[in-house]
């Protein structure tokens, strides 16, 4: 969607880039408040300037209620105070210039240090001078009839962030949701995010995913990452999978509004229950919830489906295979990012030889194995529990956008060693027990417990890996606070026999067979 689309003209006298939006009255100016709210990043200075009266304060104040998501939140004038602070989403600082006596006094207002983990909303910037950091945008506010009027002036880098959010307001008006409130959801390890969008007294959750560019092609493959490893390149792959979800019987959301070019799909809220404790041992794994989860499983895999979904614009989406070219990318990451982040000065080159080896037979064998829909993320952060409903209905289903046809123990594995919470050795002998007795007394459990103790350290191997690289390539660190647990994982599993030509390589980097 171009800027053209979302805005009525330009002030190319002020910035090449100034966009021109007529506020007709206090709801527009809301509405233009949740749409800057959530394009603001720590370090993003907002600079806010015009005449009296212009509204520039009701503007700030709607947007620090945005951040904190209380239209209620009482937000003062800072005209005699200079700065006021608030919590949210994000820290924020609202400072009022108008009364400071010299340029020199901003540095005692603490305005570099709200900057370091927050943001900064500036009235009257004019009178900081050359001490007022260069905002990431500049508002300029005036009044046009009985109206106003704002013209943005984003820095380079900041008007990407307001484009794209200005697009999604577009989106969510032709969908006739003109009156809906945005409010940040949350965002993952990808470049997706998430909004909770109300109107009508409804929850719906916007998907805002843009299709991104390949990354450079691995050498042993001639193609980027994610295209050998089968990861989602665009909203279609949600669309195809939730509609074939659904059709199987499982609580996936339903897609209420979409722009599949744009990568902008408006969904069914499913519920904010999870299948981890939120009582006194809050974020410990609730075992009802995680058989219940099990048993889902077991009616997805038990059912045929279908490679080909019809998508609402009349176009096809295909499921393909989750086979071992893609496993074996990603079980790369292991040599790659994880053994050297351990043992630094080991000969990782060596290593990764002997790994691939003995790697190459499980992964031939777990080829053969049942094959299913595979959702491939199926642990807590993406799973709903619905208490309210019951049955299947119960475990609501999101973030599945990566699913391919692979090995059903690969799902099972994933919930039976949840990457984000600590599963005991007794609640997974559980969950594995849960799964293979919906599945019927003539499933082949033998076959499953093989299939499953491979497609577990496949995962954990390939987890490992994706830790380390998020915290050195990515400058996200948090994600090594799990990196114990994966590797207490890869431990158990490399117990089961069939894993026994890789005991001896793990060992070597201090990953012991045995039960933990």
């Amino acid at each position: 969607m171009s800027v053209a689309a979302l805005i009525s003209g330009t002030d190319e006298s002020r910035n090449p880039a100034a966009l021109k939006l007529m506020l007709p009255d206090e709801a527009a100016t809301v509405r233009l408040a949740e749409d800057i709210a959530l394009c603001l990043t720590p370090g993003d200075l907002v600079a806010l300037s015009g005449d009296l009266g212009a509204g520039k304060s009701f503007l700030a104040r709607a947007l620090i209620r945005a951040l904190a998501d209380d239209d209620m939140l009482d937000v003062p004038s800072p005209t005699f105070t200079l700065v006021q602070f608030y919590d949210g989403r994000l820290p924020v600082a609202h400072y009022d210039l108008y009364r400071l006596g010299d340029e020199s006094e901003l540095d005692e207002l603490g305005l570099t240090e709200s900057l370091e983990d927050g943001a900064a909303l500036v009235e009257w910037p004019e009178r900081g001078g050359r001490s007022l950091p260069q905002p990431a945008l500049s508002i300029h506010m005036s009044i046009d009839g009985d109206g106003r009027q704002a013209v943005l002036s984003p820095a380079p880098e900041f008007e990407p962030r307001l484009t794209r959010s200005l697009a999604i307001r577009a989106f969510l008006d032709a969908g006739g949701r003109r009156a809906a409130t945005r409010r940040f959801f949350c965002g993952d390890a990808s470049t997706r995010s998430y909004e909770a969008v109300r109107f009508d007294d409804r929850e719906t959750v916007l998907m805002n995913a843009p299709a991104q560019p390949d990354g450079p092609p691995l050498p042993a493959y001639g193609v980027p990452y994610s295209r050998v490893a089968r990861l989602a390149e665009d909203v279609r792959a949600f669309v195809g999978v939730a509609t074939e979800l659904r059709r199987l019987g499982l609580a996936a959301p339903a897609i209420l509004q979409s722009d599949l070019d744009a990568g902008l799909l408006l969904v069914d809220h499913l519920g904010d229950g999870g299948i981890r404790s939120d009582g006194p041992s809050a974020g410990e794994p609730v075992a009802e919830r995680y058989l219940a989860c099990a048993e889902a499983l077991a009616h997805l895999h038990a059912q045929p489906f279908e490679r080909s979904v019809t998508l609402g614009d009349g176009s096809t989406y295909e499921v393909t295979d989750y086979d071992q070219r893609a496993m074996g990318a990603e079980i790369d990451l292991l040599p790659q990012w994880y053994m050297p982040y351990r043992l630094p000065d080991d000969d990782a080159a060596s290593f990764a030889t002997a790994y691939h080896d003995a790697w190459a037979a499980l992964l031939r064998q777990l080829s053969e194995a049942e094959q299913g829909l595979v959702l491939r993320d199926f642990h807590s952060p993406n799973i709903i529990w619905r208490h309210e409903q019951g049955g299947l209905d119960r475990v609501g289903v999101i973030d599945f956008q990566d699913a391919l046809i692979g090995p059903v123990a690969y799902d099972v594995a994933s919930l039976a060693q949840d990457a984000r919470v600590t599963i005991q050795p007794d609640l997974e002998k559980a969950i594995v027990d849960a799964y293979c007795a919906a599945r019927g007394q003539t499933f082949d459990r033998e076959g499953f417990q093989s299939a499953y103790a491979i497609a577990a350290a496949q995962r954990n191997s390939k987890i490992a890996g994706i830790f380390v690289r998020l915290d050195k390539r990515d400058n996200k660190p948090g994600y090594l606070a799990h990196l114990p647990r994966i590797e207490t994982y890869l431990r158990r599993s490399l117990s089961h026999d069939v894993l026994a030509p890789l005991r001896q390589l793990y060992a070597g980097i201090g990953l012991k067979a045995g039960d933990a």
